[in-house]
C-alpha cells in the first residue's frame, strides 16, 4: 500500500535536512547551489510544501544526488536486499500527476537506483538542472506507451520496448504525446566523479 501524502512529505523533509547537513550546507548555501529559494527549501524541510518534480530535481542537483535519492533511506549495514512492493515509496508530482515509485531496496548499499514512472496522457515534465555536483548516468526503458524524451537539443521518440541511455549533464524533458498513460523504468547510477560541467563553488 502506498504511503499517504503527509507521510511522503514528512519523509522528504527529513531526508532533505539530513542530506543538507551531511554536506555542511546552510539553507542559503543550498539555495545558491540549486537555484531554489531559501524560503521554498525551508518550507519543504518543514513538510509544509509539496514541491514539483522540477524543484526537487534542482535540489537533488545542488546536493549532488539523484532525484530518486531524495526518497531513499540512508545506507545501513542491516538493510535487506529485497524491496517488497508494500515498502516501495511512491510520490506524485502535484503539478502534473506524474508518478514515480522507488523500486530499489531501501537503505541497501548499491550504486544502482531503479524507479518506476507513470506519465499521464499529454503531460510534460521538464528538468532544467544541467549543472550537477556529480556524474549521473541514466537509462530509460519504456514498458508501455510512447514518450518524447528530450536531452539537450535532441528529442528521441520512444515506444514500447525501447531503451535510451544518457548522461544527466543537460536539461531533459519527458512528454507523453498520446491519450494513454506511459509507463517506464529508470535506472540511474552516480559514480562520485565531479560532473564535467559542475558549477565551481
Amino acid at each position: 500500500m502506498d504511503k499517504s501524502k503527509s507521510d511522503i512529505d514528512s519523509r522528504l523533509a527529513a531526508r532533505l535536512r539530513a542530506l543538507r547537513a551531511d554536506r555542511g550546507l546552510t539553507l542559503d548555501g543550498l539555495a545558491e547551489r540549486s537555484g531554489v529559494s531559501r524560503s521554498m527549501i525551508s518550507l519543504v524541510e518543514r513538510g509544509e510544501s509539496s514541491p514539483t518534480a522540477s524543484v526537487l530535481d534542482r535540489l537533488a542537483a545542488g546536493l549532488g544526488v539523484t532525484l530518486a535519492a531524495l526518497f531513499a533511506e540512508a545506507e545501513r549495514e542491516d538493510a535487506s536486499p529485497v524491496a517488497r512492493r508494500a515498502d516501495q515509496v511512491a510520490w506524485t508530482d502535484p503539478a502534473t500527476g506524474y508518478r514515480r515509485r522507488n523500486l530499489s531496496p531501501p537503505g541497501y548499499p548499491s550504486p544502482i537506483e531503479l524507479v518506476a514512472v507513470e506519465l499521464p496522457p499529454g503531460v510534460r515534465v521538464s528538468y532544467d538542472s544541467g549543472n550537477r555536483a556529480a556524474t549521473v548516468e541514466q537509462q530509460v526503458h519504456l514498458l508501455d506507451g510512447t514518450i518524447d524524451l528530450t536531452v539537450g537539443e535532441e528529442t528521441h521518440r520512444l515506444s514500447t520496448g525501447d531503451c535510451l541511455a544518457m548522461r544527466l549533464d543537460r536539461p531533459t524533458g519527458f512528454h507523453n504525446p498520446t491519450d494513454r498513460t506511459a509507463r517506464y523504468i529508470v535506472a540511474l547510477t552516480t559514480d562520485g566523479r565531479p560532473a564535467l560541467n559542475a558549477v565551481k563553488r
